[in-house]
């Protein structure tokens, strides 16, 4: 199967999707498409994109996640680290570990994300798992958006 690149990261007979559901998660600005998936495959690679000064759901998931930024800046929170992200930097995600990405304020921020095809629903975090996130000085500036 080929599927040529369109324009804007968009892949021709791959639907532009929603990222989650509205008012499942909090989310703001994000799109997913699926671009390899199917009974033959054991993982999923999708696409994703942030527009700019969206993020991600904080949350975390009993696999793991491998992904690759392909499009802009922004930063991101794997368990207790906040990190500047690049095109092509790479963020691997442990099993149960919070996670978050944000885009930069001036561009969207695209990702390849991969992950088991088969794999559970997210977590999101529970008051208590906030609270312990927010105590750390870094991880509040990130989770209130502040590092654009």
């Amino acid at each position: 199967m080929f599927r040529p690149f369109k324009k804007d990261f968009t892949w021709q007979d791959v639907d532009l999707l929603a990222y989650k559901q509205e008012g499942g998660a909090p989310f703001k600005d994000v799109t997913r498409q699926v671009l390899f998936s199917g009974d033959d495959l054991k993982s999923e690679l999708r696409y994703f994109e942030i527009a700019p000064g969206g993020h991600t759901t904080l949350e975390r998931h009993e696999h793991v996640h491998a992904a690759m930024i392909l499009r802009g800046v922004g930063h991101c929170l794997v368990g207790n680290e906040v990190r500047a992200v690049h095109t092509h930097d790479l963020i691997t995600v442990p099993l149960l570990t919070w996670h978050q990405l944000r885009a930069g304020a001036d561009e969207p921020m695209g990702f390849l994300c991969m992950v088991d095809a088969i794999r559970d629903k997210p977590q999101l975090p529970s008051k208590d798992d906030l609270e312990a996130l927010l105590a750390d000085p870094i991880v509040a500036v990130f989770l209130q958006g502040e590092n654009k």
